[in-house]
C-alpha cells in the first residue's frame, strides 16, 4: 500500500474520506494497519468539535485493534506482524512527574488517539509504542475492540474499589459500560445489583449475571440498596449526575461511588451520608496498556463481550450517528479489515 484511506473531520460534524499517503513510522512509533475500531460515546470531542483546534483535521477512533505494519527506530518490544490494540491513552510519555512515579494514566505528555491526534477510522494508525496492547488470538478483532475502552474503564473501576468476593455492588445503567461492568462484577466474584430505569431491562441484566435488578423509574435506587444490606460499591456509568445523586446513601459504611460516565449536570449529596459511614465518590479513567492487557486476559478467560453492531468502514459517519442517537445495542464497531477485501 503507497495510500490508505481515513475519515476526517473538522469543525463540527463535518466528516471526510480522504487519501493519504503511507509513511514510516517515526522514532518510538509504530504502523498499525487497523481491522477494527470502535465507536464510542467520547468521539464526540473529536467530531463535535470540542477540542483546541477544531478546523484542524483528525481521524476520530480510540477502540482500535488491528497489525502492527511496520516500527519506528528505537523501537525494540515490538515488530511487525504483532497484534495489538490501542485504547483511549495513546502511550505515556516516561518521563514526567506521573509516569515516574508509575501513574501512566495521568501523564502530562500523552497523546489521545481520534481526539489529539489521528485515531482509527482509517486504514492505517501511527501510535507511540508505549500505548500498544497485545490483544488474545482468542478474541477476535470487533469483540476486542471495545474493550479496549468501554471493557478496561469498567473492569478497572471495579478492581480499585477493594471490594471482597461476594460483597454486593451495583452497577448503574445497562448501556455501552454497563452491560460489560455487570459480566465483570458477577465473574469477579460479586454479588450484582443492577440500577436502570425500565422493567422491561430486567431480563438482560438477569442474562448478564446480575443477581438483583433495580428499576430506577420506580423506586429509589438509594433505598433499594439499602434494603439488600448496603453496596460496597457502585459503578455508575449513566451520563447523568441527577440519576447517581441518589446513590452515596445505597451504600454500605467505608462504600465508593466510583463515576465512569461523563455527565454533563453535577452530583448532589447530602453530606451526612458522606460523614457518617465514611463513604466516599470517586472518579476512574481507563487504564494503562498493561492493565488493558489484563482486562484482555481475564475477558477472554471468562467469556466477557461486548454485545456489538458490525458496520463497514465506509459507514463511519452513519455509525457514529447512531451511535449518538443512543439506539445502538450497545457498541458500534466498524469492520476495517472486512472492508478492504
Amino acid at each position: 500500500m503507497t495510500t490508505y484511506q481515513a475519515f476526517q473531520v473538522t469543525g463540527q460534524r463535518n466528516f471526510e474520506l480522504v487519501e493519504r499517503k503511507v509513511l514510516p513510522p517515526t522514532p518510538g512509533h509504530v504502523r498499525v494497519r487497523v481491522d477494527s475500531c470502535g465507536v464510542c460515546h467520547s468521539d464526540f470531542l473529536a467530531v463535535e468539535g470540542l477540542r483546541p483546534d477544531p478546523e484542524r483535521p483528525v481521524v476520530p477512533g480510540h477502540e482500535i485493534v488491528g497489525v502492527i505494519d511496520a516500527v519506528g527506530d528505537g523501537v525494540t518490544r515490538w515488530k511487525p506482524g504483532d497484534r495489538v490494540g490501542v485504547g483511549f491513552l495513546g502511550g505515556q510519555c516516561g518521563e514526567c512527574e506521573f509516569c515516574r512515579r508509575g501513574d501512566f494514566v495521568n501523564c502530562t505528555d500523552q497523546p489521545q488517539p481520534g481526539t489529539t491526534e489521528d485515531g482509527g477510522y482509517a486504514e492505517m494508525l501511527y501510535v507511540r509504542a508505549t500505548g500498544l496492547v497485545r490483544v488474545p488470538d482468542q478474541l477476535a478483532a470487533n469483540v476486542a475492540a471495545p474493550l479496549l475502552c468501554a471493557g478496561v474503564t469498567t473492569f478497572n473501576a471495579l478492581r480499585a474499589t477493594g471490594a471482597p468476593p461476594g460483597a454486593l455492588v451495583a452497577i448503574q445503567g445497562l448501556g455501552g459500560l454497563g452491560h460489560l461492568g455487570v459480566q465483570y462484577a458477577k465473574k469477579l466474584g460479586y454479588r450484582v445489583a443492577t440500577i436502570a430505569r425500565g422493567a422491561e431491562k430486567s431480563e438482560l441484566a438477569m442474562a448478564l449475571g446480575s443477581d438483583h435488578y433495580i428499576d430506577s423509574a420506580a423506586q429509589d435506587p438509594g433505598a433499594a440498596l439499602t434494603d439488600l444490606g448496603g453496596a460496597a460499591a457502585v459503578i455508575a456509568t449513566a451520563a447523568s449526575g441527577a440519576s447517581m445523586s441518589p446513590l452515596v446513601a445505597g451504600l454500605r459504611p467505608h462504600g465508593q461511588l466510583v463515576v465512569v460516565g461523563a455527565a454533563p449536570d453535577p452530583i448532589e449529596v447530602n453530606t451526612a451520608d458522606l460523614i457518617f459511614g465514611g463513604r466516599s465518590i470517586v472518579g476512574s479513567l481507563t487504564g494503562s496498556s498493561i492493565e488493558n492487557e489484563d482486562s484482555l486476559a481475564f475477558s477472554a478467560a471468562n467469556g466477557i463481550a461486548p454485545m456489538i453492531e458490525v458496520m463497514p468502514f465506509e459507514e463511519a459517519p452513519k455509525a457514529y450517528e447512531r451511535m449518538m442517537s443512543g439506539q445502538a445495542r450497545f457498541r458500534i464497531v466498524l469492520d476495517v479489515a472486512g472492508s478492504r477485501q
